[in-house]
């Protein structure tokens, strides 16, 4: 019959409303939320559970699926994410924020693009330095 599933979950349903009560993500809560609702017989099929936290059943069976291979644990994994690198390291990012907290400072966005380039050796964009600053560290003091 399509639309049932085939999954034993291993923890009773006490256990994993501790699991959601104690979960400090909303992808966590979700994904365990799925395992209740199965557990307990609110949802009778996957497409059921999918539909009562808003989710598609696709979504819903490849969270199964992980859970199948690892367990709880693998399917509160979080991916680490990915992205393009940081133009200015954190390190790097502290030191500025170190030097913009003296008292001289900085005359303008020019100079720190400068400084970041005879000192820490990092040649980095004028429109970067800016938006870095002004947006993030606060601006000029």
């Amino acid at each position: 019959m399509a639309g049932v599933y085939k999954l034993e979950i291993q923890e009773s349903a006490e256990e994993l409303k501790q699991l959601l009560r104690a979960q400090t993500t909303a992808t966590g809560k979700e994904r365990l939320q799925v395992l209740y609702l199965l557990q307990t017989k609110q949802a009778k099929t996957v497409q059921a559970a999918a539909e009562l936290i808003g989710r598609n059943r696709v979504t819903v069976q490849g969270w199964l699926q992980h859970y199948r291979s690892g367990g709880i644990a693998a399917l509160l994994m979080s991916r680490k994410q990915t992205g393009r690198p940081r133009n200015l390291p954190q390190w790097a990012e502290q030191a500025l924020f170190k030097r913009l907290q003296e008292p001289e400072g900085f005359e303008s966005y020019q100079a720190i693009c400068d400084w970041l380039e005879t000192t820490l050796g990092l040649s980095v964009p004028y429109k970067t330095v800016h938006k870095l600053v002004y947006q993030r560290l606060g601006g000029f003091a």
